[in-house]
């Protein structure tokens, strides 16, 4: 994701979080998809409509700005043109314990796809 993609998502994010509140406790970006972990507001449990306003907002800016949009392998096997991928998964965090193995699973996974060495150090 280059700068102005990466500029874009924070405004996106900015966007929605002042349209229907929500706090980002852990999230990683890369290329192809991103991971986070969010809390809502008590009693508010609307994570597609706010994955919805995110991705509307971000595409019908993206789209302007960029002269190619990155699909990836699994678009392509799908047959999918867009920017984002059509489905999400939400999991209810249970405890401290499951907090924290998914924020490592987040903070792991640009190591795991071979971007970074270790969390916070790029490859050079």
């Amino acid at each position: 994701m280059d700068a102005s993609a990466t500029d874009l998502l924070k405004i996106s994010f900015r966007y929605v979080v002042a349209k229907r509140p929500f706090f980002v406790d852990a999230i990683v970006v890369l290329p192809d998809h991103l991971h986070c972990i969010w809390t809502l507001p008590p009693g508010d449990g609307d994570f597609s409509v706010r994955w919805r306003l995110l991705k509307t907002y971000f595409s019908r800016h993206y789209r302007g700005q960029a002269d190619t949009v990155y699909v990836s392998e699994s678009m392509v096997d799908k047959q999918e043109a867009g920017i984002w991928q059509r489905r999400f998964w939400e999991h209810a965090i249970r405890d401290q314990e499951d907090f924290n193995r998914h924020c490592d699973y987040i903070h792991y996974n640009p190591v795991k796809h071979g971007l970074v060495r270790s969390p916070g150090v790029e490859i050079q």
